[in-house]
């Protein structure tokens, strides 16, 4: 985003509207830290300059990313949703991605007023990439992927800063101890906040082995179920 000065007033009531404090007051100037902004077009959106001060302007690669993970209304080029560029596996158990003995991992970094650069979220996808572990397809994460050996992004990649990203994949079962373990090493030392989100099916009878594993192990959770009437999919019942 960029400030025309020439229709700029000075009078900093954007400011509080940006989730990055990327406005600032300097200079007898406002502006815009170009390294804090991550695109997302609220200060635009929000209508808070009368004078029209605020425009977008032409981005190229790699900054672009920095819109399409950050601005809800601009599609990924990869999956063409809008927003954070996933449908998110959480919510789209209906497809019949899950079956019963698997789990859904999706591992969000960075949130409005943190927001994280993907530097962050590479440690995430090298350590997962040495546990031969692979990525969402349809995720724009993943579309990123340099070596998917190795789990790395390009260099000129790295550097970018959005709102938050999200990791998708899914595991056996028997392995989600295993993914928890090593999220609980990671995420301390990330430069970022993360949230883990893990979905499971109900077996037949109504128990919820995803729910009494949790509970057996101490951990802590945030239980949200969904029930899906008539729209799954044959696959959905394996």
């Amino acid at each position: 985003m960029k400030i025309l000065e020439e229709k700029c007033q000075k009078c900093a009531e954007c400011l509080p509207y940006c989730p990055m404090s990327a406005i600032m007051v300097g200079d007898r100037k406002v502006m815009i830290n170009p390294d804090a902004c991550v695109e997302c077009g609220v200060c635009l959106r929000s209508g808070v300059c009368q004078e029209g001060a605020f425009t977008r302007e032409e981005l190229t690669w790699p900054r672009i990313l920095r819109a399409e993970f950050s601005d809800p209304t601009i599609p990924h080029k990869k999956t063409n949703i809008a927003g954070r560029g996933t449908a998110e596996m959480k919510t789209n158990d209906v497809s019949g991605r899950f079956k019963r003995g698997e789990v859904g991992v999706a591992i969000e970094l960075g949130r409005p007023g943190v927001g994280t650069r993907f530097t962050e979220v590479e440690k995430i996808t090298r350590d997962l990439a040495r546990r031969g572990i692979s990525l969402e397809e349809e995720n724009p994460v993943s579309a990123l992927i340099q070596d998917g050996k190795k789990g790395t992004f390009s260099p000129e990649v790295l550097g970018e800063k959005v709102l938050s990203a999200i990791v998708e994949f899914k595991v056996p079962f028997d392995q989600v101890e295993e993914i928890l373990a090593l999220l609980h090493e990671i995420i301390p030392k990330l430069d970022t906040v993360a949230s883990i989100s893990l979905i499971g099916r109900s077996e037949a009878e109504g128990r919820i082995p995803l729910e009494e594993f949790l509970i057996k192990k101490g951990v802590s959770f945030y239980g949200n179920g969904k029930v899906n009437i008539g729209l799954g999919r044959p696959l959905a019942e394996k």
